[in-house]
């Protein structure tokens, strides 16, 4: 049986991307407007960008963020250290994407990438460095061939895509130097276009397939190794 886990999720990003546009100002000041209009507005406040805009929150903590920015070639959203859950960034992706595509004559989205960062607890490792060096690495006495211990272990690992699994996935598995407990998990996945006339729905199941890949199958892949060598 593998160890359960409680992922704690510390950041979302989506990037949409989409063949040049002009962001119109005054556009995207009218679906600021309508996010009121509408009650409890996902951002509260508007600024100009020195090549489009912003929506954003007051950060409700030390290095919290809450944003979207609108730029000539893409959106890009970003929470970190936010209460959001998966299911409410991806309807707010897929919502807001599907508004300003509509103000700006946006017609086809040429790429979708979202990146997921989590921290998860190993069971029988009290320092994640530890974890991945014995448990995962298998490392004894090697690393004295550098004179001293490094203070992050880690690995990177890329999933293509193919042609039974057409999206992409980066995934990278380290010690958390904020919190040496902690194992620090991202996935960066990459989905193909999209046409805007069809609908934006894929934007929010991309959002949910990043984040399963990582809580899931990641995690599931970390459960094989943590368990305590036998003395």
């Amino acid at each position: 049986m593998e160890p359960h886990y409680a992922p704690r999720t510390i950041a979302f990003q989506s990037e949409i991307f989409h063949p040049l546009v002009e962001p119109d100002i005054a556009r995207l000041q009218r679906l600021h407007n309508q996010l009121y209009e509408r009650g409890s507005p996902v951002y509260t406040d508007f600024s100009v960008l020195q090549n489009g805009a912003q929506l954003s929150n007051p950060a409700a903590r030390p290095g919290a963020l809450s944003s979207v920015a609108f730029m000539p070639d893409r959106m890009l959203f970003r929470e970190e250290l936010s209460p959001l859950t998966v299911e409410d960034f991806g309807r707010r992706v897929r919502g807001i994407a599907q508004a300003a595509c509509g103000l700006l004559g946006i017609q086809v989205l040429t790429a979708h990438q979202v990146t997921v960062r989590t921290l998860a607890n190993p069971r029988n490792f009290r320092d994640s460095r530890a974890y991945v060096k014995e448990g995962m690495f298998g490392f004894g006495p090697e690393t004295a061939s550098f004179g001293r211990e490094p203070q992050l272990y880690g690995l990177r690992m890329v999933f293509p895509p193919s042609e039974s699994e057409p999206n992409a996935h980066a995934l990278r598995i380290e010690s958390f130097h904020g919190d040496p407990r902690s194992i620090f998990l991202e996935n960066q996945a990459s989905f193909a276009p999209l046409l805007v006339a069809r609908g934006l729905e894929p934007l929010e199941r991309n959002v949910h397939e990043a984040y399963d890949f990582l809580v899931q199958k990641a995690l599931t892949f970390v459960g094989r190794f943590d368990v305590r060598a036998q003395a």
